[in-house]
Order: C-alpha cells, then sequence, then structure tokens
C-alpha cells in the first residue's frame, strides 16, 4: 500500500477548512515553516477519533515546541466537521475531503459500502504523515481499519525520535 518512500516529496492539496477558509497544503506548510504531522481521521461520528483528536488538542504544546505543526482532514461532512471542531474547541487546521481529493494523492484507504464487512458506511480511514520543512516524507502510517493507529503518546515518541535521529 505504501506509495511514498520516504523523503519523497509529497502532494499538496487544497481543501476547506472548518474555519471558512481555504487550506492550500503547500502555503500553509511555506507559512509556518517547520515539520508537518497530517492527520487523516474517519469523521466526526468516531468516537475513538474525538477523543484522539481531544488528546491531540492537549499535546499542541509538545508538538508546537518541537515546530511540528497539526493538519487534520476527515471525508466526513463538512458542518458535521465544523460542529464537533467548534464543540471540542479544536485549535489545528480540520479539513473536509468529500469530495476525496486528499485522500486519494495520499493513497489512504477508504472504506466503501461493497467492502468484505460492514464498518459505518463509506469513510476515509486513519493515516499518518509526518513530513519535513521541503516538503518530504519522513514517517507514515495507513490504516485499513480502526485498529492499530499511533496513540498521541507514540505520536510524541515518533517526532522526538526522527527528530533526534534526522539526517536532513
Amino acid at each position: 500500500m505504501s506509495k511514498f518512500a520516504l523523503k519523497d516529496a509529497v502532494p499538496n492539496f487544497s481543501l476547506p477548512a472548518v474555519n471558512g477558509e481555504e487550506y492550500s497544503f503547500e502555503s500553509y506548510r511555506k507559512e509556518k515553516g517547520g515539520w508537518h504531522l497530517v492527520i487523516f481521521f474517519r469523521g466526526s461520528w468516531c468516537p475513538v477519533c474525538v477523543s484522539d483528536l481531544e488528546s491531540l488538542e492537549e499535546s499542541t504544546g509538545f508538538f508546537e515546541g518541537k515546530n511540528v505543526h497539526i493538519t487534520t482532514i476527515s471525508t466526513d461532512k463538512f458542518d458535521d466537521l465544523k460542529a464537533m471542531t467548534e464543540e471540542k474547541n479544536l485549535s489545528f487546521p480540520v479539513l473536509a475531503d468529500e469530495d476525496l481529493k486528499a485522500l486519494e494523492a495520499y493513497d489512504v484507504h477508504y472504506h466503501r459500502e461493497d467492502d468484505p464487512y460492514e464498518d459505518h458506511g463509506a469513510h476515509g480511514e486513519p493515516a499518518y504523515f509526518l513530513i519535513n520543512d521541503k516538503g518530504e516524507l519522513l514517517y507514515q502510517q495507513r490504516q485499513t481499519s480502526p485498529f492499530g493507529r499511533p496513540t498521541v503518546t507514540e505520536l510524541r515518541k515518533i517526532v522526538q525520535y526522527i527528530g533526534k535521529t534526522y539526517k536532513g
């Protein structure tokens, strides 16, 4: 399933952010500098995803201290994502990918109605990409189900480990 090798340039994408702005990854990356953690999540309807996003919010100080910027993406409906973001007071970008543009560009698994097992209808599955300041891939993990995704503690360890051993 791996579409990117480490150090490959990742594709740009533009999606609507729930704050009403159009988000361009390349523009955001260049504006913010540093590294970027791009996280695809199942949706506002997924209690584990919402809990993970809340944990990410609690850890924003850690990631900001490492100059790592978080962006989250879901194939869920814009209005549902907006309501969840407001309710949970999330400070990082939450993007709606209803047309599956970023999902397809990053080769993230999309669970379809005709897949071999039922799983809350059609939706994107979790995926994680750590990208350096040059737009190159440093880490990736993609799921074909909701299980096996890294916790926020594991993401923190990944950022620390790669940060200490990075040869860029």
